[in-house]
């Protein structure tokens, strides 16, 4: 009975977003995996959040690696990951980021922890703001942050240095990541500043994404009217300078090469 408890819950927190960002919902789906391993187990796991490839990813090699193998992966990815961010970061740099996402905290903890001085833009994420969570850690971490409404990201792109966006998929043709992004960047290359995409090598994906229609109900509870909540939306790779992961500081067509050669 606690088994079913604990696996109910790890599934309604993935799919309430109470989860959030590409890898933490890939370690809760591990986790909950391996409470009942199982063909079903996997089926239940991937219809919870169809935009997320690393989820997929990880279910599919649960049963070829260890949960210590895979979990490995995450922290050397980041690793790799930090390093490489840190190098693009120069002092009283201004940054911008949008929603939460695990790599980019990360790599930007990593860089003040290593002495670089650099302030953060990052949206508030509406309608569930998941941009709290990004400026509370980066916050915590003794990182300079203001939090903007969404409709202000032009304003706060004008002034930044570089964009830094993470990634829920990454496709042959886009990057799929929360819903503004690509406007964002559209914004960010048309005023000439750098997008780069931070993402684990793992979220990409051969396959096409649907994006994530999500309750109307999050944004208005109102029958009178038409509301629409899509959760994600994709990036054009022309609008992308360069794509960091564990694989390098790549161009994105260079990303796709080495991607496609990879074995996990």
């Amino acid at each position: 009975m606690f088994k079913k408890y604990r696996f109910n819950s790890i599934c309604r927190k993935i799919k309430e977003v109470k989860i959030q960002g590409a890898t933490n919902i890939a370690k809760a789906a591990l986790k909950a995996y391996y409470i009942f391993p199982s063909l079903k187990t996997k089926k239940i796991l991937l219809k919870l959040r169809p935009t997320e490839p690393m989820l997929s990813h990880v279910l599919m090699l649960a049963d070829k690696k260890t949960k210590k193998e895979i979990l490995k992966h995450f922290d050397e990815a980041q690793n790799k990951i930090n390093q490489l961010v840190f190098k693009i970061i120069k002092n009283n740099y201004v940054i911008f980021t949008h929603c939460h996402s695990t790599n980019v905290v990360k790599a930007l903890i990593y860089a003040k922890k290593h002495g670089r001085v650099f302030r953060v833009y990052n949206t508030e994420t509406r309608p569930l703001y998941q941009g709290r969570k990004t400026s509370r850690e980066l916050s915590k971490a003794g990182i300079d942050v203001t939090n903007i409404i969404d409709s202000a990201a032009a304003i706060a792109i004008s002034s930044s240095s570089l964009v830094l966006l993470g990634a829920d998929a990454l496709l042959k043709d886009s990057v799929i990541n929360k819903v503004g992004s690509g406007m964002f960047t559209q914004i960010a290359r048309d005023l000439k500043i750098p997008v780069y995409v931070i993402a684990d090598s793992w979220k990409y994906s051969h396959n096409k994404v649907r994006i994530e229609q999500r309750d109307f109900k999050e944004v208005w509870g109102t029958k009178r009217v038409h509301v629409k909540n899509p959760a994600f939306e994709p990036i054009k790779t022309e609008n992308i300078t360069r794509i960091i992961s564990e694989l390098g500081n790549l161009r994105y067509k260079d990303f796709l090469k080495k991607v496609s050669r990879r074995k996990d």
